[in-house]
């Protein structure tokens, strides 16, 4: 049985094709907005035709499992354009209660968006990635309610709209002040652009995982501490959900 997949996407991006290939094919770049910058890929082939096409191809498991990532880009006259695809195969064994195309290809929308934002507004800058998830009991839309009200929203996060202003003041941690960059219709979800971050809070529910947070901080220099600001966020995150079991 063949779980095959493939994931399109494409952008118009207001950057030239050499920034474009710096944020999709180094280590630097993909701190600014890829899901696993950190990743080591040790075992993943890369074939790469600078600045204009690299494939990272994952190896083939023996249920016949991989991923693959295109990254094609060309030079138009107002900016460059990246056609993204990630394809595959999910292995022989799949079984799961959820489409995993369609949910990755929502994540995908928003490293898409992430990209955009990070060479619109960032590109000269330092990042670095954070990230951490609440504790695994924190995987419903009520732990969502509860994360809303700790991060000090005074709204439902599902009535945002892209462009509203936006003050996040979690307990304990540096005041957010920003607008809302994205959003995703009916999923519980938030994404605030601020003067030096792109802030990110998932919920994972529907993949019967916890409430997630993916931050990337941008700086003129390289001494973000990301070890101590992971703690910091996932010490948060504990203590808001330490009295919710289930």
């Amino acid at each position: 049985m063949s779980n095959h997949f493939e994931i399109r996407k494409e952008m118009l991006v207001p950057a030239s094709p050499e920034k474009v290939w710096h944020a999709v094919a180094t280590r630097e770049g993909q701190a600014g907005w890829s899901p696993d910058p950190y990743a080591t890929g040790e075992d993943q082939t890369i074939e790469e035709e600078p600045p204009v096409r690299m494939t990272v191809r994952t190896p083939t498991e023996p249920n016949g499992a991989y991923h693959q990532f295109d990254y094609l880009i060309e030079p138009g006259d107002n900016g460059t354009t990246l056609l993204f695809i990630h394809s595959g195969d999910l292995g022989n064994d799949w079984a799961a209660d959820f489409d995993y195309a369609e949910l990755t290809s929502y994540g995908w929308n928003l490293y898409m968006h992430t990209l955009e934002q990070y060479l619109t507004h960032f590109s000269d800058r330092s990042a670095a990635f954070v990230t951490g998830q609440a504790p695994e009991h924190a995987n419903t839309h009520e732990a969502w309610v509860m994360l809303e009200r700790a991060l000090g929203l005074q709204v439902d996060s599902l009535s945002l709209n892209v462009g509203d202003l936006i003050r996040l003041t979690p307990e304990g941690l540096p005041v957010i002040g920003g607008v809302v960059d994205y959003v995703e219709p009916g999923e519980d979800f938030l994404a605030v652009r601020t003067d030096d971050a792109l802030y990110r809070f998932h919920s994972l529910e529907r993949m019967g995982m916890p409430i997630a947070f993916g931050h990337y901080l941008y700086t003129t220099n390289d001494d973000v501490d990301r070890e101590a600001i992971e703690d910091a966020w996932n010490t948060w995150l504990t203590s808001v959900f330490q009295n919710q079991q289930g």
